[in-house]
């Protein structure tokens, strides 16, 4: 029966949806949910193993999806590793058929072909729907994988009974393309659960120039903010990243780039219109040079360079004093030496913001530059969130779960 296209548009309709598919006769089932999930809007993309080619041809799937389906482990000289491209690109993951060979391999964490490596490699949830003859669904060593792929959160749907295609009658059908359909709803709900919000982050130092060469800055690097916004992109959140600094690309994150403190702000007044959060992960510049020379500089003849500086504007500040501002929800970033709470939350109300990160930068385990960050999230009215030292991407997911559920 097919799939009613009404929910899959609601809830999948342009999120990127990877098929990998194994060698089992049930491959002719999955190119007729490939057909209906491309038609109810979902951007699905399929990948096969060597012997699922033997099943269905790949230009069947390519017809039904839109999309060339990849089958090589391995990429064309100077082309990226297709595993590692598939991995960043999914938002969800079916694996359907699922045999036997390909569950063991997947709850051992063997990489040896496209599919098994892709779902190592990838970044979202994974639904498995396993499909094979009814007495290798009942062996004990299968039914221990399919408990470690459970163990290790992989969703599993699990197969129906009855008439198998090798004449016998039990379980092992690949489960119907309705429960198939629940399960990537289950996985989705579960695990994006910043769908439909708004996200601005800013990120890295801002620089203010002297002359057409030479500018003021920071150390920054931008890593914190961009692992928010990554973090944010793969919870299903719409992203804004705000940042002069450079950053590896993300699928889900649109990237504004700026140099200056006010041409951030300008950029940020335009993208925090209808935000649900805004994150300012970004070190801005306190001071620019009063006058920026319109030629370079020479040293010939100065033995001295005094250069006049002049504040820039307090970003946070007037974004929240910008009509409507009070339905996003406003977190800042602080960097201190000492006095980190206290400072933090004269901040917070300063600023006009709902919660702060203080960060202690004197540490040099988590200092600008570093994968790690470690330091406090305080919240307007005293909650208090410690966060010991670890990586920038594991606290972005741990401070978007503390804030999340405070979004208007």
């Amino acid at each position: 029966m097919p799939i009613d296209p009404a929910p899959v548009a609601e809830l999948l309709r342009g999120r990127r949806l990877l098929v990998c598919v194994a060698g089992g006769i049930a491959a002719y089932k999955v190119a007729d949910l490939v057909s209906q999930l491309a038609q109810a809007g979902v951007d699905v993309r399929v990948a096969m193993t060597s012997s699922a080619r033997r099943f269905v041809g790949p230009p069947t799937f390519h017809g039904l999806s839109g999309h060339p389906v990849a089958t090589d482990l391995f990429a064309p000289e100077g082309q990226p590793e297709p595993h590692v491209e598939l991995g960043d690109w999914a938002e969800l993951i079916l694996v359907a058929p699922a045999t036997a060979n390909l569950v063991g391999r997947l709850a051992a964490g063997e990489s040896a072909d496209l599919v098994s490596a892709t779902v190592l490699a990838a970044r979202c949830p994974v639904v498995i729907a396993p499909a094979m003859n009814d007495a290798m669904w009942a062996k004990p060593v299968v039914q221990e994988n399919v408990a470690r792929l459970r163990e290790l959160q992989f969703a599993i749907v699990d197969p129906e009974s009855g008439r198998l295609a090798s004449g016998h009658s039990g379980a092992g059908r690949l489960a119907s393309a309705e429960a198939i359909f629940a399960a990537l709803e289950g996985a989705w709900r579960t695990t994006h659960d910043l769908a439909g919000r708004r996200v601005v982050v800013s990120a890295g130092g801002t620089r203010e120039p002297i002359d057409p060469v030479r500018f003021i800055s920071n150390y920054s690097s931008g890593k914190m903010g961009f692992a928010v916004a990554a973090a944010a992109a793969d919870r299903g959140a719409d992203v804004a990243l705000v940042s002069s600094a450079q950053h590896t690309s993300h699928v889900g994150v649109r990237a504004v780039s700026v140099e200056t403190a006010e041409e951030m702000l300008a950029t940020l007044r335009v993208e925090v219109t209808g935000a649900d959060l805004l994150v300012m992960a970004a070190a801005v510049a306190d001071y620019r040079p009063a006058r920026t020379a319109t030629g370079k500089i020479k040293r010939e003849g100065q033995a001295k360079l005094v250069l006049e500086l002049e504040q820039n504007p307090d970003l946070v500040a007037e974004l929240s004093r910008e009509p409507g501002s009070e339905a996003t929800f406003k977190v800042g970033f602080a960097a201190e030496d000492r006095d980190l709470e206290e400072r933090a939350v004269e901040k917070i109300a300063r600023k006009g913001l709902d919660a702060i990160v203080a960060n202690d930068i004197s540490r040099k385990d988590i200092a600008f530059g570093s994968d790690y960050n470690a330091g406090v999230l305080l919240f307007r009215g005293g909650e208090r969130h410690e966060f010991e030292r670890m990586t920038k991407r594991e606290l972005a997911d741990r401070l978007l779960d503390l804030v999340k559920d405070r979004l208007r």
